[in-house]
Order: structure tokens, then sequence, then C-alpha cells
């Protein structure tokens, strides 16, 4: 029998990330040790509290039923926090939907947007679900380059005037993955100003909203006047409270927006399991003492791979937020060349840049996502690859 698959497959070929994960199995069964900074999962607990309630909640033989949507103490937490971090006031009613992690939200919410062959504008390098939730709604990129000169930011006057007349649909990151840079209230007041004058609907994916650093305050691109008017923002439980596993965010904002997406999402699932939904009221109440946990832990790990980085002689630069360091590799080697190697030669697992997109190339990705000593393990194996002369 010739089973027939769908073109649509063609567009999810396996990733760099399984290419590694299987290098990096072959290089443990021959009994290298491997020290895993590829991808971004937290390797903190939960909060106690945190953890105390969805346990509880999970005793209870009443919850196991279908919740169809966020609670309304839910979306009554998420408002609450937006309102006590940052000065930006929500309906709870009518400007906020519950997702099942934000990877669900971003993959599926381009169908709300964009039919098949429309455009929409994403950064290169971003995070790869963005390429994914294309291609489940048949759009077509535009990618926008974060350059070094830039910033890391978008130049949005660089965009040609009949790409911006097309798009649909723009997407942006701050703090950033891979680029773990920050934005500012002038450049989010710029892509309010652009996405109005070309009618383009926003959404900046605040994942990592709580990772900023060196006294640096907290920004909602919501915050913002006239955010609401263009977009949204989707936020996750995981990064920040280090719910990872219980797959459980949120999206905000502009209250058309919200309602079509809740349009779709009543065809798509039938809610968040409610001792999670519990859950995550505690983390968004006790949002600042965790955050605050959080933000030191990896300042502290930061500041520990970048030191440690430049004594073996790789000198990187210091990102102000997120939970990466985008960093420039050595010269003489593409991306993949310097991943690889550092496997083989350092027993370190990092992301290179072009999976990210094409201006990812001569960087790698490196997640700090291990405790500071076992970071600057890392770094110390590292200066076996750095001095190789490729």
């Amino acid at each position: 029998m010739s089973i027939q698959f769908s073109k649509r497959m063609e567009a999810f070929a396996p990733s760099i990330f399984s290419e590694l994960k299987a290098y990096k199995l072959q290089k443990q069964a021959e009994g290298k040790e491997i020290i895993d900074l590829s991808l971004g999962s937290p390797d903190l607990a939960p909060a106690d509290p945190i953890r105390e309630e969805l346990s509880k909640q999970a005793a209870d033989k009443d919850q196991y039923g279908y919740t169809l949507s966020g609670t309304k103490e839910f979306h009554q937490a998420v408002a609450d926090y937006y309102g006590r971090v940052y000065h930006a006031k929500l309906d709870p009613d009518t400007e906020i939907i519950q997702v099942m992690g934000s990877q669900e939200g971003l993959v599926h919410l381009p169908m709300v947007f964009a039919d098949s062959g429309d455009t929409i504008l994403v950064t290169d390098p971003g995070y790869t679900a963005y390429e994914t939730g294309l291609a489940v709604a048949g759009a077509k990129p535009y990618y926008m380059p974060l350059l070094k000169e830039n910033g890391f930011l978008p130049d949005l006057a660089s965009l040609p005037e009949t790409v911006a007349k097309e798009a649909k649909l723009m997407i942006i990151n701050y703090p950033g993955n891979p680029v773990p840079g920050l934005a500012d209230e002038s450049f989010f007041k710029e892509v309010i100003s652009f996405a109005k004058k070309y009618n383009i609907a926003v959404l900046h994916d605040a994942a990592y909203s709580e990772f900023y650093f060196d006294g640096r305050s907290p920004l909602s691109f919501l915050a913002v006047e006239g955010a609401k008017e263009i977009g949204m923002e989707i936020n996750s439980l995981s990064k920040s409270f280090s719910l990872a596993g219980a797959r459980i965010a949120y999206i905000a904002g502009n209250s058309e927006m919200i309602q079509k997406i809740g349009q779709l999402k009543s065809n798509l699932d039938y809610g968040v399991f409610q001792p999670i939904q519990a859950a995550g009221i505690v983390a968004l109440n006790h949002a600042e003492v965790i955050g605050e946990f959080v933000r030191t832990t990896f300042e502290e790990r930061r500041n520990v791979l970048i030191e440690e980085l430049a004594k073996v002689g790789w000198h990187v630069d210091k990102p102000s937020g997120g939970m990466f360091v985008w960093a420039q590799i050595p010269e003489g080697w593409s991306s993949r060349e310097f991943a690889f190697a550092a496997i083989d030669h350092a027993g370190v697992v990092m992301v290179p840049g072009p999976a990210f997109g094409a201006n990812g190339e001569g960087y790698v990705r490196i997640a700090l996502v291990q405790p500071a000593e076992v970071l600057k393990t890392a770094a110390k194996r590292l200066g076996a690859v750095v001095s190789i002369k490729p």
C-alpha cells in the first residue's frame, strides 16, 4: 500500500534540534559527559505555593471535567498582574483569552489573520514556532532582519511599501529568542504608528517578560499608548514561573482580535486542566517575588558565563534580558561547524544560529538553563574549541 501524505508536511521537516539531540545521545553512548545548553527549558522548579496549589487541586475528584476556556479568576489574575507590574489596564472579560501554552497560541493565531498566500512580517532570526504558524495558515513570510548594528531591532523604515501594504500581521519578540535584546517605548511607538499606517495587526511575544537585568524596568507592549488599538501580547507561564510542562498561557489586547481568536479556539480544544489554571493564578498573584528570584538567578548565570568565556578568549556580548546568550562565534567557522565541534571537543551543546533564520549565521544560541557552576565548567571546556584554528 502506498500512503500519500499532504504537501503541507514538507514544511515540517525534522529540525536541527532533533539532529543535535541525536548527536548528543550518540556521544553520551560513547561515554562523553555532555552539558546541554541548547533547549530553553527552565531548570528551576515552580515556587512552593504554585506546586502546593496544583497538588491540592489535583487531589480534588471534582476537578477533572472540561474547563472549555480560561476561568474568570484566571483572567482576573492576568488583568491584576498587568495592572500591578506594567500599569496597563485590561478588561478580563473581553481583552484576555487563555491558550494551551504560547507554542499552541503562536501556531494557531496566524489562521485568524491571514489566508493562504497572505504576507506576515516575522523577524530573522526568530523563534521557530513563527514559521510553523505561517505554514499552518499557508501564509508567506517577509523577513525583517535583526542586525547587531540596529540593536537587534527591525528597521521598519526599510520595509518596501508594497510589502507593508500587503502584510496582515507582524510578529515581534522582546526580550527575544534567540536574540535576547530589549525593546524600549520608542520602538514600540514606532511599531504602533507603522501598524496604524498600513492596517497591520501586531502580536508581541512576551514569553521572557520577567527576564530583564541590570536594574532595568519591565515594559509591556500593551502599556504603550495605542497598542491595544492594533495589537496583542502573548505570554506564557512556562519560563517566568517554571510551568513549561503545564502548558498554560494567554493572549491579551485588542478585544475584537481576542474575540476572533476565541472563535477559533472554541473549535480546537476544551480548555486547560482546572488545577493548572489554579496554579497559574497563584503564580500571577506572586509574580513580583517569583520574578525577582528568577532574575537574580539568571543574571548571575549570565555574568558567570560571559566572564568565564572571556577568560578562554571568547568575548561575547552581555544580554540585557532573556534566558539566552546570542554569541558571535570566532572567525573562520560556520555556525554549524562550531556547534558540532563544541560537542566533539567540549561536550557542550549549543544551537547554531541559522536554526532561527539566515541572519543567524555567525552566531550560536546558548541557553542559561544550568546552575552557575555548570556554566563555568562549560565555558572552561569551550576554551578547547576556541583555541582550534578552523
